[in-house]
């Protein structure tokens, strides 16, 4: 990893880092948030995945009026870092503890390693 993906890792996970701390506060059943980054094609292959406790807390969150809100607290962390991707959507993915814990074994690396 050069000096500037060292640079550029480090305020993401800053970042997003404020932004998970707000969610557990503000939304229901949310637990945390990784990331996964390949910097040889930044930031198109960058992906974020939020992490909900329960399949039913996270499809009530997608069913809410909040359920953008991580979204858009994502989008705005990034361009606050200077990182600028066409649609936010496309880098967010979500999902849960539950299934983590049915499909792998509670095993987050593996199932990370598939996305």
């Amino acid at each position: 990893m050069r000096k500037t993906d060292k640079k550029i890792e480090n305020q993401l996970r800053i970042g997003l880092t404020d932004v998970c701390n707000k969610a557990l506060i503000d939304i229901h059943g949310f637990m945390w948030l990784t990331h996964t980054v390949n910097y040889a094609n930044f930031p198109h292959s960058l992906q974020i995945v939020c992490v909900f406790d329960t399949n039913d807390n996270l499809q009530s969150y997608q069913g809410s009026a909040q359920s953008k809100s991580l979204e858009s607290r994502i989008e705005i962390e990034l361009i606050n870092l200077g990182i600028k991707v066409k649609n936010i959507t496309k880098h967010i993915s979500f999902d849960t503890e539950q299934s983590c814990e049915a499909q792998h074994g509670g095993n987050w690396a593996i199932r990370l390693a598939k996305q």
